[in-house]
C-alpha cells in the first residue's frame, strides 16, 4: 500500500525522535513517504498532490489544523475530476487533538501509530461525515463571532511566542466575552428553509462532540451531534452573565443542555446560513479565516473513510 505521511514538525506534542520512531514503524509495513510541512497550506497541498498520485493513504500527523489542512487538499484533488479518494490516517501531534478523540484513537503518538497499522492491516475503517463552511470543509467545529475571536487572539498570542495552554484559551476566552458583551447582537441565522433567528451573538456549528477540549475536560455543546448526523447547532440570543455562566457550567458537566430563553439549539441539521450586519471572524477546527458578512454551512455524510 502507498501512503504519504504529512507531518507537522511544529505541532504541540511531537519531537523530531518521535517522528522518527513513528516513520520508522509506518515504513516498515508501507512504500511510504514522509512530508515535513513548512508553512501554511503545506499540508493541504501535499495532501492534494497524493490524491493527483493515487496514493492509497494520507496520514495527518499533528494537530487538528494539520489534520484540517490534509482533508482539505485531498478534497481539493477530488473535487477537480473522477479521482478516487484515499483512506485519511491520523496520528494526533496537537495539543487538542479533537478529530482524533472523537474517534477513539488514543492520544499518545506511539499507540495511535500502532492502533492505525493494525487498522491497515485488516482493512478496517469507518465512513465519516464532515462539514463545510463556504468552499472550507471541517471536521469538527466552525463558530462565528465568540469562538472565532477566540482563536484568533490565542493565534496572535501564539506568534508572539506564548505556548497555547488551556489556561490560556479560558483566559482569552473571558477577555473576548466581555468585549463581545457590549456589542449589539449583529448575526442573523437562517436553519434550512426555516425563517431566520434575528439579533445573536455568536453561532456554534458542531459536526461531532465534544465540541472541544480544555486539557482533559471535554466541552459538550451538542450532545446529539456525531460523524453519523447532520450538523449540531447553539447559539447566543444574549451575553449576559448569569446565563452564558449556566451555559458553560452545563458544557463542562457534559451535559450540553440549552436554556431556551437565551439560546437556539438544534441537531442534525443539513443546512444552515448566518448573516452578519457587518463583517465578523469565522473559524473552522480552530483555525480563524477572517471575517465574513454571510456563510453558508453544509453537512455532508459519509464523506471521508478514516482507518480506525
Amino acid at each position: 500500500m502507498r501512503a504519504v505521511l504529512v507531518v507537522n514538525p511544529q505541532a504541540t506534542s511531537t519531537t523530531a525522535a518521535g517522528r522518527d520512531v513513528i516513520a520508522h514503524a509506518l515504513a516498515s509495513e508501507l512504500k511510504l513517504d514522509v512530508v515535513e510541512t513548512q508553512y501554511w497550506g503545506h499540508a493541504s497541498a501535499t495532501a492534494r498532490a497524493a490524491v493527483e498520485d493515487g496514493v492509497d493513504l494520507v496520514i495527518a500527523h499533528g494537530g487538528d489544523g494539520t489534520v484540517n489542512e490534509v482533508v482539505n487538499g485531498m478534497f481539493s484533488a477530488a473535487e477537480l475530476g473522477d479521482r478516487t479518494m484515499p483512506t485519511l490516517g491520523v496520528v494526533p501531534g496537537g495539543s487538542a487533538n479533537v478529530f482524533a478523540r472523537a474517534l477513539g484513537l488514543p492520544r499518545d503518538p506511539v499507540e495511535a501509530t500502532h492502533r492505525l497499522m493494525r487498522a491497515v492491516a485488516d482493512g478496517s475503517g469507518r465512513w465519516v461525515g464532515l462539514g463545510k463552511a463556504d468552499d472550507r470543509w471541517f471536521t469538527f467545529n466552525a463558530g462565528v463571532g465568540w469562538d472565532a475571536d477566540v482563536v484568533a487572539e490565542v493565534e496572535r498570542q501564539r506568534s508572539h511566542g506564548r505556548n497555547v495552554t488551556p489556561a490560556l484559551y479560558a483566559r482569552t476566552a473571558l477577555s473576548c466575552y466581555f468585549r463581545m458583551a457590549r456589542r449589539e447582537p449583529l448575526i442573523s441565522l437562517r436553519i434550512g428553509h426555516e425563517e431566520p433567528i434575528e439579533r445573536l451573538h455568536s453561532v456554534f456549528v458542531s459536526n461531532t462532540d465534544p465540541w472541544t477540549y480544555l486539557g482533559s475536560r471535554p466541552v459538550r455543546m451538542s450532545p446529539e451531534t456525531s460523524f453519523d448526523t447532520g450538523l449540531g447547532v447553539f447559539a447566543l440570543h444574549k451575553m449576559s452573565v448569569y446565563p452564558v455562566l449556566q451555559h458553560v457550567a452545563e458544557m463542562l458537566r457534559g451535559r450540553g443542555k440549552p436554556h431556551l430563553r437565551n439560546s437556539i439549539q438544534r441537531a442534525d441539521v443539513g443546512y444552515l446560513r448566518v448573516t452578519c450586519t457587518e463583517p465578523l471572524r469565522l473559524q473552522v477546527d480552530g483555525d480563524c479565516l477572517g471575517e465574513r458578512s454571510e456563510i453558508e454551512f453544509f453537512s455532508v455524510p459519509d464523506a471521508v473513510r478514516v482507518a480506525v
